[in-house]
């Protein structure tokens, strides 16, 4: 019996890193913004739509499941945790049912709302975090969805590198450089192009961010002449690759022939590599241009640079990848015509022959690198008609078939190729003074930085992808509220990841594998993992509640100062 009332008196709650996050989300005012804006209806009851928002978001990033139905059991286990760091004395479970998220997700879907949401905290975390504010980098990605119902406006059929088998939604981004913090989200539907989604991103960053001269980075998708001269005539400066389409290609190899002409007025650039040894990246020049473009307030005519790019690793890959394509097509197109036998379909006119050789020199990118020479090949056979002797009628059946006699490589337009490969061509109306060629090259090869944020939204810990809400408001309302998340994340670390380089330290213990291995550079989930297994214990006596909390380590006290913030977040869970 009294073992049995022990148990019932000491309740064990899992924190890890509850407290952290809820603290970081506090420092940035995030429960009382989303309150601002999402206001409580005169019949609700229970705990604001901020608190239910940022609990949930707390509960994402700390479980790593997006999913609604857990958070309840989850919020039921922690709520003695919850109420402490919080204060929320009336916080029950029922705040966290699935019919309240749902509802707090349809909030955040509604455009107005959740674009006043990014407005405020955006600036918040710049203002304070002194967020560096001089390039924004733009890019759009899709997110899957087992979706078979097509009534919905969002999931489509469309363009993507994921599952081409499942609908999609696509996402819009425009975040902050070199953090790679979202600043701006768009979701769309799955089978919108890019090309539109550019400008309106950009309109809303500068809702946020009110400086000169701020540098946009973009794909090629980027670089239609509708988006480059909107930005010129904003003010402010774009950099993105040309893309291959209209007069580009024959301009392109106009441009290359020309400066391979002049190798001496090439510039390098070089970097050092991980063994210290400095390494040739990149080789190019710039050229001088003049656009002229219509936009909705005019005319707009400007100077635009063009920056040709060689890259060596870049050549080699291309160069790889072209033999393996010309030694694939050749076998391909002495296929098209086996021998006669059975089973073996012959190609009889010269017309059918021409489609399969040109269709697979097509898929495979090497019209013109190869040549093929074919002949007509005639069998004749005669037969007897009737019956009756030597001079009965006789009929003769002629049997054409087409067999290609050599494939050949173009020696002359495979050399006059390969001179193109390695090239890249990038543009920016940002004069010499504000973008060298060579802070050009560097600002777009830290392009995966945007590619960071989505694989942290559709992959572990947030797993957007795939997406298990179904409507259209929840979809919508769900990438919002983990965009938040991704913000977050980007956060933690950058802030830390800065603090240790102007302290010139590193972090001990953060590698289970190699626990004595310092590190400056940890990722959040690196960081966030350093708090698993802290609990908070209670013990109810008569007349008393008494309070323990796992003691925090060396480490974690240490990531917790690099944050800004105190070990109370923990330890003040434990004042009885």
């Amino acid at each position: 019996a009294l073992g049995m009332n022990t148990e019932q008196m000491i309740t064990t709650e899992r924190i890890d890193d509850f407290p952290l996050l809820l603290a970081v989300m506090q420092r940035l005012g995030l429960p009382e913004m989303l309150d601002r804006h999402l206001k409580v209806h005169g019949s609700h009851k229970g705990l604001s739509w901020g608190w239910i928002g940022v609990i949930w978001l707390a509960h994402i990033l700390s479980q790593g499941d997006h999913r609604k139905l857990p958070v309840q059991a989850w919020v039921r286990q922690a709520r003695e945790t919850i109420v402490r760091i919080t204060g929320l004395s009336e916080l029950t479970e029922l705040d966290f049912t699935d019919d309240r998220l749902s509802k707090l997700l349809m909030r955040l879907s509604q455009p107005v709302l959740w674009q006043a949401i990014e407005q405020e905290l955006g600036a918040n975390l710049i203002r304070v975090y002194e967020l560096p504010t001089q390039r924004v980098r733009l890019d759009a990605t899709t997110v899957s969805g087992h979706h078979t119902d097509a009534s919905g406006a969002l999931f489509q059929f469309g363009h993507s590198k994921d599952d081409l088998t499942l609908r999609q939604v696509k996402v819009m981004v425009a975040a902050l450089d070199p953090l790679g913090l979202p600043l701006v989200s768009e979701v769309v539907a799955g089978n919108e192009a890019d090309d539109p989604l550019y400008a309106p991103a950009i309109a809303r960053v500068l809702t946020i961010i009110k400086v000169a001269g701020l540098l946009f980075v973009g794909d090629c998708k980027m670089s239609a002449v509708a988006t480059r001269a909107y930005v010129q005539s904003l003010g402010h400066f774009y950099l993105c690759p040309l893309a291959q389409t209209g007069r580009t290609p024959s301009e392109m190899a106009q441009w290359i022939a020309t400066t391979n002409a002049h190798p001496e007025a090439l510039q390098a650039l070089h970097i050092t590599a991980a063994d210290g040894s400095e390494q040739l990246l990149a080789q190019g020049c710039t050229l001088e241009r003049q656009l002229q473009a219509a936009t909705a307030t005019g005319s707009q005519a400007w100077t635009e640079r063009v920056l040709l790019v060689h890259l060596e690793r870049l050549r080699q890959r291309q160069l790889t990848s072209l033999h393996e394509r010309l030694a694939q097509a050749t076998e391909q197109l002495l296929a098209l015509t086996p021998a006669p036998g059975r089973g073996k379909r012959q190609l009889r006119t010269e017309a059918d022959l021409v489609t399969a050789a040109t269709a697979i020199l097509q898929r495979y990118e090497v019209e013109g690198l190869l040549t093929y020479t074919f002949e007509r090949q005639e069998t004749r056979s005669v037969r007897y008609v009737g019956r009756g002797g030597a001079e009965r009628p006789r009929q003769e059946t002629v049997t054409v078939r087409y067999q290609l006699t050599t494939v050949e490589r173009n020696a002359t337009a495979l050399a006059a190729h390969e001179q193109t490969l390695g090239w890249r061509v990038y543009v920016t109306n940002a004069p010499a003074t504000e973008l060298t060629w060579q802070e050009a090259v560097l600002t777009y090869r830290d392009e995966w930085l945007i590619e960071r944020s989505f694989h942290r939204l559709k992959g572990a810990p947030l797993s957007l992808d795939p997406l298990f809400v179904k409507r259209d408001d929840q979809v919508v309302g769900l990438t919002h509220l983990l965009s938040i998340a991704v913000r977050l994340l980007t956060l933690v670390e950058f802030v830390v990841r800065r603090n240790l380089k102007q302290n010139q330290e590193q972090l001990v213990g953060l590698l289970p594998q190699n626990p004595k291995k310092g590190i400056d550079n940890p990722t959040t989930e690196r960081l966030l993992q350093a708090f698993r297994d802290i609990t908070l214990t209670i013990v109810n006596l008569p007349g008393q509640r008494i309070r323990h909390v796992t003691p925090l380590t060396a480490l974690q006290v240490r990531i917790l100062e690099l944050l800004g913030l105190s070990p109370a977040v923990y330890t003040a869970l434990a004042q009885n």
